[in-house]
């Protein structure tokens, strides 16, 4: 087969699936390529939470094809799983490998080559009665090579209306504990700062016969590994429970960075997406967070224009988050995702989505602005990256530098000014241009066009 090359898109659970894919092919004998383009084998490693995100995947097979006519093409992934014949009648295409085949990647690239190649040959079977684990570091994600991903979790039981996950990753399952340890273990001997990640996190240890959670493994790998600081990405806010609080909370050595999925504020909006919990559930839960950790991060996904969102529907929904600590949000538009319920109900026009995301966005740059002029004058801990001066706090953000420091290592720095070209904040020291502005915690705070002043 020759050079290999894995394009990933999507989660960090994709990108998680990826690494795990290059250490099997590379295992097998086969050399990364250095580009696409010079592959002999290209995998596209999928995603489908969004029809952009399926428009991305079919674009890329036709680049691949047109720039590397002569490279094999295995699609694979989320989009494979869901819709595997779709993917197979493309040109180019010679496997569609579902998630529920993942692990047998390399075996079946590396099988005696057939007299005649079978365009479209499809591996996808049933995803429920998935048990395997396919998961590596990953440590070069977006070329930030200084804060390894590790997916701990895989799948999930819930039943969102909107979300088509579930059934292209089945249900959940978790890394055994001793070789998250392990793992992370030989992390830390590399890296400052590590990223636990998962399909749905907090389902952690959840399986029948398992007497751990996700705060008793994060409390072993305090306790049994040399990681200078973990990070958990999102979890569900449910699953932040007033013990993974505290231990956040209480523990130096853990981000100050909660970042809970919110989906919608309005009570209406959440009942029919079948999410499990209500806005005051919500608001106790980062409530909570906020109070016991005064200046962690706070962020959220927003989905804006579900189906049959009424504009009092979607005002609760903005009322809501504006009342809230959130420093960041990712907002959403909701797009249709065949097989779900919510695809077959009353949609709301595209032009009005669009529009409420703007609104939310919005207010979301504000807040974020907001929480950045509250730092200035702080001295905050943060890893060094890759990028050239360039560090990321342990609340998360942005760190301009004076001057470019060695990536991968842990600095205090005192924050200077805020940027308001860039979602970012400076280095005191460093020279301040026009776009840069020096404000402090008593600075009068933005205000939007119709809403109250952020707090």
């Amino acid at each position: 087969m020759g050079k290999y090359f894995v394009q990933n898109f999507g989660c960090r659970a994709a990108q998680a699936d990826g690494a795990a894919l290059e250490s099997q092919l590379a295992a097998k004998g086969l050399e990364l390529a250095g580009e696409r383009a010079g592959a002999d084998l290209v995998v596209l490693n999928t995603c489908t939470v969004t029809a952009a995100a399926d428009d991305d995947v079919r674009q890329t097979i036709r680049r691949v094809h047109r720039e590397n006519p002569a490279a094999r093409i295995l699609v694979t992934g989320c989009y494979a799983q869901r819709a595997p014949g779709e993917l197979a009648a493309m040109p180019g295409v010679e496997w569609v490998v579902g998630n529920s085949h993942k692990t047998q990647i390399a075996n079946l690239v590396t099988l005696e080559p057939r007299s005649t190649p079978y365009h479209g040959n499809i591996h996808v079977g049933d995803i429920f009665a998935q048990h395997d684990f396919l998961s590596a570091p990953v440590e070069d994600a977006s070329g930030d090579r200084t804060r390894p991903n590790l997916k701990i979790q895989d799948g999930c039981n819930n039943r969102c209306s909107f979300c088509i996950i579930p059934f292209v990753r089945g249900r959940s399952r978790s890394l055994p504990a001793d070789q998250v340890v392990a793992q992370v273990r030989g992390l830390a001997a590399r890296y400052r700062e590590v990223v636990l990640s998962g399909i749905n996190l907090g389902r952690w240890g959840r399986e029948p016969g398992s007497n751990m959670r996700l705060a008793g493994l994060v409390r072993r790998l305090l306790a049994e590994t040399d990681v200078e600081r973990l990070r958990l990405s999102s979890v569900e806010p449910m699953d932040f429970s007033d013990d993974l609080l505290g231990l956040m909370a209480e523990s130096p050595r853990i981000a100050k960075h909660v970042h809970a999925p919110l989906q919608s504020g309005s009570d209406t909006v959440l009942r029919r997406m079948h999410r499990k919990y209500r806005p005051r559930h919500y608001a106790d839960r980062v409530r909570k967070a906020r109070a016991w950790m005064p200046d962690a991060a706070i962020g959220a996904d927003v989905m804006v224009g579900f189906p049959g969102e009424t504009e009092a529907e979607f005002e609760d929904s903005r009322q809501f988050i504006e009342s809230l600590p959130f420093t960041y949000l990712h907002v959403f538009t909701y797009s249709e995702r065949p097989g779900t319920p919510a695809a077959d109900a009353a949609q709301v026009p595209v032009k009005l989505r669009k529009e409420r995301n703007r609104v939310l966005r919005d207010l979301a740059a504000a807040k974020n602005l907001a929480f950045r002029r509250s730092m200035v004058g702080q001295k905050l801990s943060a890893v060094t990256l890759h990028e050239t001066a360039i560090a990321l706090s342990g609340n998360y953000l942005k760190i301009e530098l004076a001057a470019p420091r060695e990536p991968n290592r842990l600095i205090d720095v005192e924050i200077g000014a805020v940027n308001y070209d860039a979602t970012t904040v400076i280095e005191r020291g460093s020279e301040l241009t026009p776009a840069h502005s020096i404000l402090s915690e008593c600075s009068p705070a933005v205000v939007l066009p119709g809403t109250t002043a952020l707090t």
